[in-house]
């Protein structure tokens, strides 16, 4: 049984949501303590889905406080917090990540440049012990039922 934090859009997941029922993975929606995904068979691993590699710099720039108070969250109550980020298929690990042109970049020459991101990612997997993964968005449910320790 997966959970499915509440707070996670319908819209957004339903792909996944396609990919649980098609394979028969039953799960329920609830508020979770820290992440977006949850096994009930292992609690102590916890996947954070983000769309893209831009909503993943809002959150560890502009949303620092806030990110960085789920990371230490899930250190402290002992669960292993791993950060799907879906993004094209170029980007498919954290070394990738360095050569990720922001599109912001067009229009403000101070947006997060790729290398600058793989340097705060880096960071906050040392830090925190947390992992970041990468995956296509058509690969999102089957990657998330793996790393919580299914098929």
């Amino acid at each position: 049984m997966i959970e499915i934090d509440t707070r996670e859009k319908p819209r957004a997941i339903s792909k996944i949501v396609k990919y649980f029922d098609n394979n028969n993975i039953q799960y329920i929606s609830t508020k979770l303590y820290v992440g977006d995904y949850r096994s009930l068979d292992n609690p102590r691993v916890v996947v954070d889905r983000k769309q893209n590699l831009t909503e993943l710099v809002n959150n560890v720039t502009q949303g620092h406080a806030r990110f960085k108070a789920e990371c230490l969250r899930a250190n402290v109550a002992g669960i292993k917090l791993i950060i799907l980020c879906e993004h094209s298929p170029d980007i498919k690990s954290l070394e990738d990540v360095k050569r990720w042109r922001n599109p912001r970049l067009q229009h403000s020459p101070k947006a997060t440049t790729g290398q600058q991101l793989y340097k705060i990612l880096s960071t906050m997997k040392e830090r925190y012990n947390i992992e970041f993964l990468f995956c296509h968005k058509g690969e999102t449910g089957k990657k998330i039922i793996e790393l919580l320790g299914g098929e």
